[in-house]
């Protein structure tokens, strides 16, 4: 075989790099000797069995969602399963992060005019911004997506890697009875992703190549797979619920298994020698370098601890209870169920008597915007955005991991058939988009108006009875752009406000009281005061619904935890009102700008947290059942 060692070294190399990514995706090994010598020797052949043709639709025209190309069999007798050559390597047109692919069209004009000419967008006749935005907004029905995923690798290095196969790759059409495959491959000596494209079944001269868009979804889900498929072919889904019940406690745990333990029935709270300082053993660097108070003595060994502050997930709560009796943990059995994100829509509902007014669509709590996991409850919410779309509401959505924070992989569109790619990239939840904010104005910024969300840290000290109470300096984080709502790309400084993990992007600095002095003279009749009582009594709903339950179902009692939160909220206009929504709710916050701008902030938390002293300038109760 050409390009192939006569002792097979070069192929037992390759294998010996690829082999687990070819089974994985289960890529037929009569393969496997053709697709070496065509990547050893950049064999790109299948013009010589393929043909790519543009469908012409007559008088009629082509309608928007209809195929530009299609690709058919040319070989002469068509093309067998069997024949280890018939494997062909698809280059890829463009690849690209999400949030970067615009600007990539803005300034490589050969790139727009190729993405152009695949997707059937008249390049020659409109201008280059029109275009940019027909390609941005047809881009779900052609990018197929891969991620890397190594020991020590970044989560930002873990993103997903969109792209855009060739001309070829992109022409072949959907079929629920494909006789192709197409599957990503990466080549490791190269470092280069290809696609591969190999039969299924024996093809016959001119007959059409397809390739089956879901076939990670299976058919025995018929209305799973049609809602992933409606970025190319619609189905109505207005006649299925879209009402979301509770599930039940195997969900709670279902791919996210962190085998807790609970402390022992008879557990009490840690006694503690009132004689000497608390002893903190602390992960945190800000721990150990702001907990300054006299009262509490920073140690270097967990066994010589009294409170550990630990930045890992605890899990053993049982063996805790009986060999550290006398020890404080910040962590609750079972607290996930509010920092994951599909966990804390289940919560907060617990808040609400009924899911939804029949007549306006509008789900309960007000306080929580509509969330949807994508995966459990992808036909009600297909359901519920098309009977929203049937009525003229707005329909934009803000789609995020469940389980990542740093505004990772989050996007905003009103488009379903963007929404329904993006659980191909992992676990997602599609959360109603809060498109009437209350915004702030940036004096620095001449006078734009931004968005602008609020952190509230939660402090709880007890499940059973329930005790829990905010730190009343609150904290800020700002967009850099005039809000303004549209479907132009939803640019990052415009919708988003978690600046600090960006290189390029300004995070403005703002201090609560500061804030407060600005608030009173933009908002006069919405004092703040008013807004706080409001914000406590949405978390004091939501504590008291992740109670309401036991394990996993909800937080577990432990007479030896405490725990920190933050609450990331935004504020929403409602009938001329303000209302708080709730965002998320993050364990082991990052808590340096607390510390930077209140250097009592750890000393006053653990006070109030491991010796029951409260001051009441700092703290709000937000529930208390202890007396």
């Amino acid at each position: 075989m050409n390009g192939v060692a006569g002792d097979g070294s070069n192929f037992e190399s390759f294998l010996a790099l690829h082999e687990p990514q070819l089974r994985q995706s289960a890529v037929p090994s009569h393969f496997w000797p053709s697709l070496c010598n065509k990547l050893h020797n950049q064999i790109f052949d299948a013009g010589d069995f393929l043909s790519l043709l543009l469908l012409d639709y007559g008088e009629e025209g082509r309608q928007e969602n209809d195929p530009v190309w299609t690709v058919v069999v040319s070989k002469p007798g068509g093309i067998e399963e069997g024949d280890g050559d018939a494997i062909f390597l698809v280059d890829h047109a463009w690849t690209f992060r999400m949030d970067s692919a615009r600007k990539q069209l803005e300034e490589m004009p050969r790139l727009l005019n190729r993405m152009c000419v695949i997707m059937g967008v008249d390049h020659d006749n409109e201008p280059q911004e029109e275009c940019i935005k027909t390609v941005m907004k047809k881009l779900w029905r052609y990018n197929l997506m891969y991620s890397l995923n190594a020991a020590g690798m970044s989560i930002e290095n873990q993103m997903p890697i969109w792209y855009i196969m060739d001309e070829l790759g992109s022409g072949i059409q959907h079929s629920d009875q494909p006789n192709f495959r197409v599957v990503p491959f990466i080549h490791l000596p190269e470092q280069v992703t290809y696609s591969l494209l190999f039969p299924m079944v024996d093809s016959e001269e001119d007959e059409v190549v397809t390739r089956d868009f879901v076939e990670q979804y299976s058919a025995d889900d018929e209305m799973k797979r049609s809602a992933f498929l409606l970025p190319w072919k619609f189905t109505d889904f207005t006649e299925e619920e879209y009402i979301q019940t509770e599930p039940e406690k195997d969900y709670f745990l279902g791919g996210r298994v962190r085998e807790e333990s609970l402390p022992e029935i008879n557990t009490e709270d840690p006694e503690i020698d009132a004689n000497r300082p608390l002893r903190v053993y602390a992960d945190y660097v800000f721990v150990n370098r702001y907990l300054t108070d006299e009262a509490f003595e920073i140690v270097d060994s967990p066994e010589m601890a009294d409170v550990l502050w630990l930045n890992n997930h605890f899990k053993d709560y049982e063996a805790f209870s009986r060999s550290n009796p006398n020890k404080f943990i910040n962590q609750f059995p079972y607290e996930n169920v509010l920092t994951v994100k599909d966990l804390l829509g289940i919560v907060c509902r617990r808040a609400a008597s009924r899911h939804s007014d029949e007549e306006t669509l509008e789900t309960h709590p007000k306080w929580l915007p509509t969330t949807y996991n994508l995966n459990t409850e992808l036909v009600q919410f297909v359901s519920y955005f098309q009977q929203r779309e049937a009525r003229g509401l707005n329909n934009h959505w803000i789609c995020k991991p469940w389980n990542l924070a740093r505004g990772f992989d989050m996007h905003i569109t009103s488009d379903i058939g963007h929404i329904m790619r993006l659980p191909a990239s992992g676990p997602k939840i599609a959360q109603k988009y809060v498109v009437n904010p209350v915004l702030f104005e940036r004096m620095d910024l001449e006078g734009a108006r931004v968005k602008f969300d609020v952190r509230y840290v939660i402090l709880l000290k007890s499940t059973t009875p329930l005790s829990a109470h905010i730190y009343r300096n609150f904290f800020l984080r700002f967009a850099n752009r005039p809000y303004r709502l549209d479907d132009d790309g939803f640019e990052y400084e415009t919708h988003f406000t978690v600046m600090n993990y960006s290189d390029t992007a300004d995070l403005h600095h703002l201090p609560c009281a500061e804030f407060l002095m600005k608030w009173s003279e933009q908002y006069p009749e919405n004092p703040w005061e008013e807004v706080e009582v409001a914000i406590c009594d949405m978390l004091r709903e939501m504590l008291l619904g992740a109670v309401q339950k036991v394990p996993p179902c909800g937080i577990g009692a432990s007479p030896q935890s405490r725990s920190l939160y933050a609450a990331d909220i935004i504020l929403s206009w409602d009938e001329g009102r303000i209302q708080p929504k709730l965002l998320e709710v993050n364990w082991m916050p990052d808590c340096q700008r607390a510390c930077e701008y209140y250097p009592d902030f750890y000393n006053d938390i653990f006070k109030l947290l491991f010796l029951n002293q409260s001051n009441n300038s700092v703290f709000r109760s937000l529930v208390n059942t202890e007396n």
